[in-house]
């Protein structure tokens, strides 16, 4: 297999001149688990760690090598390599770590467009979706919509789902499948392009592992059911894993994501909820929180019926998730320096008692 089935082209060159890695081997990584790493390379999948010097060095998890980054890398074992460095990213997928304050987790690099999947029957949950097209906005990802399992429902049902969404999110194409008949499946393998790498995204068992087995034309990933007791979907997929389609095109598969925490997504929420941005504009007071203020033209919208009051209230719940992180990001950084200064004050103290 060439580096360009899976990804490789004259930007990742360039990046590769620029930066002196021509030294190394190139590859890309293709599945992490604990960090343990499979990396993609013209001469098959190899088995990969990262070097004590890249661990040093990394500032934080988002350092640290993720799935679809290409990575320069040095053989040092049968069928084994050391990553020693990741190249600049053109694009980060990552939401809020879960458990950990201040602190973000990457889903994919490198990505091009991103399938966000749901379910129309129990996952079906636009907030959801806004949340995930938050992301996807934030890391310049073009997005695209997926109902899955539209043979479980009628067309009128069908219809009016369709209507809810684009009612609230403009302009992000669409597509209704069903795995089960093969239903718009050809619809989805017509956005794939060869060399363009793709991520899907969504909860439990909204069905992506058995659309990328549909897109593939062969079971490549484990499926399973609803659970009966709790009626939510099982973690079929436990890591995240990139596949090369036959017919051209990389695929990343993520476990399911039950949180979408939102952390870094400067220019994200203003895109996905554009149409407050655009009422913004006619508010009294620049600051305009739109929430309490007298002529804001925001709050008029959602009164007057303009403005969905879902929407809005989406729009309002992620903004606080937003600030809050900013503000927990601030607070960590003042920690972490404060506690560096008293580092520091220890050592010039002990210095001196030494003389």
């Amino acid at each position: 297999m060439k580096l360009e089935d899976f990804g490789y082209n004259d930007t990742i060159k360039q990046l590769r001149t620029q930066h002196h890695f021509s030294e190394f081997e190139i590859g890309r990584v293709i599945s992490e688990h604990k960090e343990r790493y499979t990396v993609k390379t013209e001469q098959g999948d190899l088995d990969a760690e990262i070097t004590g010097n890249l661990r040093y060095t990394a500032q934080s998890r988002m350092d640290f090598p993720a799935i679809g980054d290409w990575v320069a890398i040095s053989e040092y074992d049968d069928h084994k390599v050391l990553i020693h460095f990741v190249y600049p990213r053109k694009s980060i997928i990552k939401r809020q770590a879960i458990g950990k304050t201040g602190e973000q987790q990457v889903i994919a690099t490198n990505i091009d467009v991103a399938f966000i999947v749901q379910a129309v029957d129990r996952d079906f949950n636009i907030n959801r979706l806004e949340r995930f097209l938050t992301i996807c906005n934030a890391s310049q990802v073009k997005p695209i919509i997926i109902l899955n399992k539209i043979d479980l429902i009628d067309d009128i049902t069908l219809n009016q789902l369709l209507t809810k969404v684009k009612t609230r999110v403009a302009e992000v194409p669409i597509m209704a499948i069903s795995n089960s008949s093969k239903t718009g499946i050809e619809n989805v393998k017509a956005h794939i392009e060869k060399g363009k790498t793709y991520c899907l995204l969504g909860s439990s068992g909204v069905g992506k592992s058995s659309l990328l087995n549909n897109l593939a034309g062969k079971a490549l990933m484990k499926t399973n059911t609803i659970s009966s007791s709790t009626n939510k979907g099982r973690h079929v997929t436990t890591h995240r894993a990139l596949i090369v389609l036959e017919h051209g095109g990389i695929i990343i598969d993520n476990p399911g994501i039950r949180e979408v925490g939102i952390a870094d997504a400067a220019g994200g929420i203003d895109k996905t909820f554009e149409k407050i941005l655009v009422l913004a504009d006619q508010c009294k007071f620049k600051n305009c929180s739109h929430t309490i203020e007298t002529g804001c033209a925001v709050i008029t919208a959602v009164e007057g019926g303009e403005l969905d009051q879902l929407f809005y209230e989406n729009y309002l719940k992620m903004k606080r998730e937003e600030e809050h992180f900013e503000t927990t990001v601030a607070e960590k950084r003042k920690k972490d320096k404060d506690f560096g200064k008293m580092v520091r004050q220890m050592k010039h103290l002990k210095q001196s008692r030494k003389y």
